[in-house]
C-alpha cells in the first residue's frame, strides 16, 4: 500500500527508540522508502546501524557529515518525504519544534518538510502531564501536527501511567491512514454491518452462524483509509477492529437492527455484510421448553429483516448493498433479492466455491445489480473491498 511512498522517521533519546525497529521493518515489506533521522541521544539507545540494514538507507545524525552526495542534505530530505512521522518524540524535541528551534539535523528538515506530519511523545508520566509540554503538543495541534496520543502502562522508569509510546503496529496504522488510498471517499458516510449475530435459547445456548466477521471488517477499513466517516455495527468476534472506524458492538438480530436503524438516515453508503441468524427463540422461559425424545424443543420466530428494512426506508441518493451466501442456484436466488429488497447491489457468493465463504481471507464474490452480474476472480478480501467501494461510489 506504500509503494513509491517517503517516510521520515524522527528518533529522539528513549528507551521506547527500539520499538522504531520494527516500524521501519514494517514500512520497508510495503515497499516504502524509508529515510531516519536520528538524534545524538537517540543513538545511545539504537544504533545507525541497525536502521541502515533495515531501510537500505544512510541513517542521517550529524548536520555537517562531510560524507554526502552534493546536495544540501537535509533540504533534500524533506523535499522527498510524503510524510514525518517522530517516534518516540521526547519533551526536549517536543518543545524544539513547538518553537521553532532548528539545531540538528532532525529539526532542521522537519522545518523544511511540508508534508503531513506525526509526532508520538515517549516520556514519563510526570514530564508528559507537565503544563508546560501539554502546551507544546497544543502549539504543534495549531500549526497542524498530529499527536499519536501515549498509551498507559507500565513505564521503564518503573512509573505506571500515561507516556508509553504505542506499538509500532498502531503508529503503522496512523501512516497507512496518510498516504496508503487516495481519499476519494472524503466526506462520504458509509455504515457497515459484520460478523454473526447470537439468539439466545436459554442462559447457557445460543443460535449462531459461521461468520467470522473479515469481509465487513475489510470493506469498514478501506472505506475508512479512503477518507470516508465510517461507523461498523459488528457482531461478536475474535478480530481486532479497524482503526480510525466508529464500532458499535451487538450481540442480538434486533441489537443490530436498532443499532442500524438508528444511524442509516445519515449514510451515504449502507453496506450489509454481517451474517444475521434467521430465528431467535419465540419464548425462552423455562416453562415453554418442552422436551421431546429427550431433546430440547423450542419454539422459533423469524428476525427481523434488516435488509428488506433498509430497503422499505432508503432515502434519496443513499446506495443500499446487501452480501448474499448462496449454496446452490447463486445467481437467481441473489438477484431475485434486488427487487425484493429494494436494494442497489447484491454481493454474492457460493459458500461452496474454494477460497470463498467464511474464515477465509480470500473470496470469488459476484456484483449483482439491475444492470447485470460482474464476477470477479479470486481476491484478497481487502481487495474484495476495494472493488466492492469501487462500484458503489462510480
Amino acid at each position: 500500500m506504500l509503494k513509491n511512498k517517503c517516510v521520515v522517521l524522527g528518533v529522539t533519546g528513549s528507551i521506547a527508540a527500539y520499538k522504531i525497529a520494527s516500524l521501519a521493518s514494517a514500512l520497508k515489506k510495503q515497499h516504502c522508502d524509508v529515510q531516519v533521522i536520528m538524534t545524538r541521544n537517540a543513538a545511545q539507545f539504537i544504533t545507525p546501524v541497525t536502521f541502515e540494514i533495515l531501510t537500505g538507507n544512510k541513517c542521517l545524525i550529524d548536520t555537517f557529515d562531510r560524507n554526502f552526495t552534493f546536495e544540501v542534505e537535509h533540504i533534500s530530505v524533506a523535499k522527498k518525504a510524503d510524510l514525518v512521522l517522530v517516534a518516540p518524540a521526547s519533551a526536549n524535541i517536543i518543545g524544539k519544534l513547538a518553537h521553532g528551534i532548528a539545531d540538528d539535523m532532525l529539526t532542521t528538515t522537519i522545518l523544511a518538510c511540508k508534508c503531513p506530519k506525526l509526532l508520538s511523545p515517549a516520556m514519563n508520566t510526570a514530564m508528559f502531564e507537565n503544563p508546560v509540554v501539554q502546551d507544546n503538543l497544543s502549539i504543534l495541534k495549531k500549526y497542524g501536527w498530529e499527536v499519536i496520543e501515549p498509551a498507559s502502562g507500565y513505564l521503564a522508569c518503573g512509573d505506571t501511567g500515561a507516556g508509553k509510546m504505542p506499538e509500532p503496529e498502531v503508529l503503522l496504522s496512523h501512516i497507512e491512514q496518510h498516504l496508503a488510498c487516495e481519499k476519494d471517499l472524503l466526506g462520504k458516510k458509509v455504515l457497515v454491518t459484520a460478523g454473526p449475530t447470537r439468539e439466545a435459547l436459554d442462559p447457557v445456548r445460543y443460535l449462531t452462524n459461521h461468520s467470522t466477521g473479515k469481509m465487513g471488517y475489510a470493506i469498514a477499513h478501506a472505506a475508512s483509509l479512503r477518507g470516508a466517516d465510517v461507523t461498523l455495527v459488528s457482531g461478536p468476534v475474535s478480530i481486532t477492529p479497524p482503526p480510525f472506524v466508529k464500532v458499535i458492538p451487538i450481540t442480538s438480530a434486533q441489537d443490530m437492527f436498532e443499532a442500524v436503524s438508528a444511524h442509516a438516515a445519515e449514510q451515504d453508503a449502507i453496506i450489509k455484510a454481517a451474517a444475521v441468524a434467521d430465528y431467535t427463540p419465540a419464548d425462552v422461559s423455562s416453562e415453554k421448553v418442552k422436551k421431546k425424545d429427550g431433546d430440547m424443543s423450542i419454539p422459533l420466530k423469524r428476525t427481523t429483516d434488516i435488509l428488506k428494512y433498509l430497503g422499505d426506508h432508503k432515502h434519496d441518493g443513499q446506495f443500499l448493498c446487501g452480501f448474499s451466501m448462496e449454496t446452490e442456484h447463486m445467481l437467481e436466488n441473489s438477484t431475485a433479492k434486488l427487487t425484493k429488497k429494494n436494494v442497489d447491489m447484491i454481493v454474492a457468493n457460493n459458500l461452496k466455491t474454494t477460497g470463498a465463504g467464511f474464515g477465509t481471507d480470500t473470496n470469488v464474490v459476484t456484483l449483482i445489480t439491475r444492470e447485470g452480474a460482474e464476477e470477479l476472480p479470486l481476491m484478497s478480501k481487502e481487495e474484495v473491498a476495494h472493488q466492492i467501494l469501487n462500484r458503489i461510489f462510480k
